[in-house]
């Protein structure tokens, strides 16, 4: 049979990793789907420097900045795109379905936000949509949630899916670095982009939560619903202090299913969060990923690995092509649906907003040391039923305490126990409210997952 053709609409870190791995393990790749899978083809702005790329590494590649020209190439079986981006990776996705083409994408925020459209389109032209290189870099975390454990009901999803924000995290957790600081380094290791928003501000994420939550609980993707907090205003202080109470702090993505009066919601939440230092999750480090998937037959069971790099995502997409190449001829029927569920079997399941996210919470109350204050703040605790697993008071601030003529103030750190997040947030403003706590409380949400 002749070798299926892959056409890269963009040739970066990810294009040529999926380009490595098929041609060096050309031998083994045949084995296992039946046919010869090789790249063909590749667009790009900058075709000098895609060719100069692609001569380095020994690859036959046809280069050209013409992406219409890829997606509507009649030899071309199969498009993987690795260009990054909303536009123009949804038009040419769009047209190469349109074409006949597979598709496989490393592209987290086109699939969070058009990924409904583009389904639709995959099934419409009785094609197959794969995005495995999107979610966690390598891990194949997406075939496992969607194939691996079809036969549970899925609780919960969280992970460490950001390689960027964990970095920054470690570094600060085991370095005692301010997070500008880490941040600097990221960007020189080539961890963090010039301008790193999506990742320290929670949306590169939030995208990938997206993804999971739906394959996990078969719903349509609802990325504008979800809550989004990033890392930048993590201070030292209570990096520290989480330490000393048995916690690490990391950036999380969490989605999980609840039962509110007897109908199912979710959360979909990433954030900043405590966890305990003992668990797997807490001793992830540097730029690596990790998913803790919660369900009912299995219960948990955790996927590690890298979460970016051009290899371990080329080897993502690869998977997914292979997983297309199986396919081609059969009747798309019996595929693999993208979210794991029949699409007219897709739930419109609702999005808890984030008064009713319910968590245990870290506090640190910077207050007048003075007699009455903490009988002050317990009681407005006591008064919205929050129970308080954990007291942590602190020394005096030292710059503070050689002012004369300024009060002494000294941190008050509190764990709650689980409580609903807008009772939390009553009382925290009740406590704002106080004479002798003269600044915002710091406020962070607390996991045991």
């Amino acid at each position: 049979m002749s070798s299926v053709k892959v056409g890269l609409l963009g040739f970066g870190t990810v294009g040529q990793g999926i380009a490595s791995v098929l041609a060096r393990n050309a031998d083994e790749i045949t084995r296992r789907c039946g046919r010869r899978v090789e790249v063909t083809h590749a667009a790009v702005r900058d075709v000098a420097k895609a060719q100069a790329a692609a001569a380095e590494a020994n690859l036959d590649i046809q280069i050209t900045d013409d992406a219409a020209s890829v997606v509507s190439h009649p030899d071309i079986d199969i498009i993987c795109e690795v260009m990054g981006g909303e536009q123009p990776a949804l038009d040419l996705c769009l047209s190469a379905l349109a074409h006949g083409k597979h598709i496989s994408t490393a592209n987290k925020a086109l699939v969070a936000v058009h990924g409904n459209t583009l389904f639709a389109a995959a099934q419409k032209y009785k094609v197959m949509f794969g995005f495995e290189p999107s979610v966690a870099g390598g891990i194949p975390v997406i075939k496992a949630v969607r194939e691996g454990l079809a036969g549970n009901r899925i609780n919960s999803v969280a992970g460490i899916i950001n390689g960027t924000g964990n970095f920054i995290l470690t570094a600060m957790t085991d370095q005692g670095r301010d997070f500008n600081d880490v941040l600097q380094e990221a960007q020189a290791l080539g961890y963090a982009e010039a301008d790193p928003s999506f990742d320290v501000d929670g949306v590169d994420a939030a995208h990938k939560l997206t993804l999971l939550a739906s394959i996990a609980f078969g719903m349509p993707l609802k990325f504008d619903e979800v809550l989004i907090e990033g890392i930048r205003n993590i201070e030292q202080e209570d990096v520290v202090h989480a330490n000393e109470l048995g916690y690490a702090v990391k950036h999380l993505g969490i989605a999980r299913r609840r039962n509110i009066e007897g109908k199912t919601a979710v959360e979909l939440r990433v954030h900043p969060t405590l966890i305990p230092q003992r668990q797997l999750l807490a001793n992830v480090h540097g730029v690596m990923n990790a998913v803790l998937v919660d369900s009912d037959a299995v219960g948990q069971s955790l996927y590690y690995g890298p979460g970016a790099g051009s290899e371990p995502t080329g080897s993502a997409a690869v998977a997914d092509v292979i997983d297309m190449v199986r396919a081609l001829g059969s009747d798309p029927t019996h595929q693999v649906p993208p979210l794991a569920f029949q699409g007219n079997a897709l739930e419109d399941i609702p999005v808890l907003g984030a008064d009713d996210i319910e968590t245990g919470f870290y506090c640190r109350i910077t207050a007048e040391d003075k007699p009455g204050v903490m009988a002050d703040i317990a009681g407005i605790f006591g008064k919205h039923n929050i129970s308080l697993e954990a007291i942590l008071q602190k020394e005096p601030d030292a710059d503070n305490a050689a002012d004369e003529n300024a009060a002494t103030l000294l941190p008050i750190v509190l764990l709650s126990h689980q409580v609903r997040e807008g009772v939390m947030r009553q009382a925290i403003a009740e406590v704002e409210a106080l004479q002798s706590v003269p600044s915002a409380v710091v406020l962070l949400r607390v996991e045991n997952l």
